[in-house]
Parts: C-alpha cells; sequence; structure tokens
C-alpha cells in the first residue's frame, strides 16, 4: 500500500514538474531585448556602459530594404549597438539606435509624466562601484537616493541622457 501511494506522488510530481517546465519554455530566449532610440549615440553608448557598466558586444545593421519590409522604417537604414550586462548568449540585450534627432516629448521628471516604456531595473553586484561611477561621472541622482529600502538593498535612481529612468538595486 505504502508502495502504491510513493508510486502515486512520484508519478503526480513528475507530471506537474514537466508541465511547468513546458510552460516556461514557450520562448526560444529567456531575455528580452529592448531597442532604445536615442538621440545622441555616443553619448548614450559613454553612459551605459562607462557609468552604467553594461558591455559592449557585436551589433548589426539594417538596410534601407529590411526597415521599410519589417516595418520599422519608413525605408532608412540604420546601425544598432548592442549592449548587455554580462556577454552571455541569453543575456538580454540594450540595443541602441539613433537617428540623430531630438525626441518630440519632454524629459520626463518622474516615471507618471509619459507612457509607453519609463524605466529599467538593473542589479549591479558592486553598488559601491556603481554609486561611485555616477558621482566621479556628475549624474544627477533622483529623489533622495541612494536610499535603504525595507529589504536592507541599496537604491539609486538616476536618468540616461535621454531622460529613461535607471533604478539600480544592490547590496552596499
Amino acid at each position: 500500500m505504502m508502495k502504491h501511494i510513493l508510486k502515486t506522488a512520484l508519478f503526480l510530481i513528475t507530471i506537474t514538474m514537466s508541465l511547468s517546465i513546458q510552460s516556461q519554455t514557450d520562448f526560444e530566449q529567456n531575455g528580452i531585448s529592448v531597442g532604445v532610440i536615442v538621440s545622441d549615440l555616443e553619448a548614450s553608448k559613454i553612459f551605459y556602459t562607462k557609468i552604467v557598466g553594461m558591455i559592449e558586444v557585436p551589433g548589426f545593421s539594417v538596410t534601407d530594404d529590411i526597415g521599410k519590409r519589417t516595418g520599422l522604417t519608413g525605408g532608412l537604414p540604420f546601425d544598432v549597438t548592442v549592449l548587455k550586462l554580462e556577454d552571455t548568449p541569453t543575456a538580454s540585450q540594450w540595443k541602441l539606435m539613433s537617428f540623430k534627432k531630438e525626441a518630440t516629448h519632454p524629459k520626463q521628471k518622474y516615471i507618471q509624466d509619459d507612457t509607453g516604456m519609463q524605466y529599467i531595473t538593473i542589479f549591479p553586484k558592486d553598488m559601491a562601484g556603481a554609486i561611485a561611477r555616477i558621482k566621479k561621472n556628475n549624474i544627477p541622482t533622483l529623489g533622495e537616493t541612494p536610499i535603504q529600502l525595507p529589504n536592507g538593498k541599496t537604491f539609486v535612481l538616476i536618468q540616461d541622457p535621454d531622460g529613461t529612468f535607471i533604478e539600480l538595486i544592490g547590496d552596499l
């Protein structure tokens, strides 16, 4: 009787795990690639690599024909600079592109000032190093940050050159 109960329990656990694994494999990649149109590609690249700490990996170009056929542009070619938090195949991509024009909306002061993607959250292992880079490069922190969150982590809020909010959360 006990063997039968154990076999049944093991069978149910196996089915549950396989269903869970199946639901987690609906995507070919487990990261999200985000395309960000910036006004000044070089300034943004410096911000994300030298201050935030991302690394540049090989990017790519999109031809005028592909830009038009995919519906991304009305036929404009563009280059994509790809940044990651680590150089692994599954790491999320922060893809920077510039069409050399200023934003048509005002720079936000708070996340509620506009719709759409307003901020990203990054979890540095070396929060003290991240704060030091921010101070060294005279990047203003927003609110009263850095502050300690209820969970003991340190929170810093900054903005990139085009106004996207960047939350940095980690142990100090």
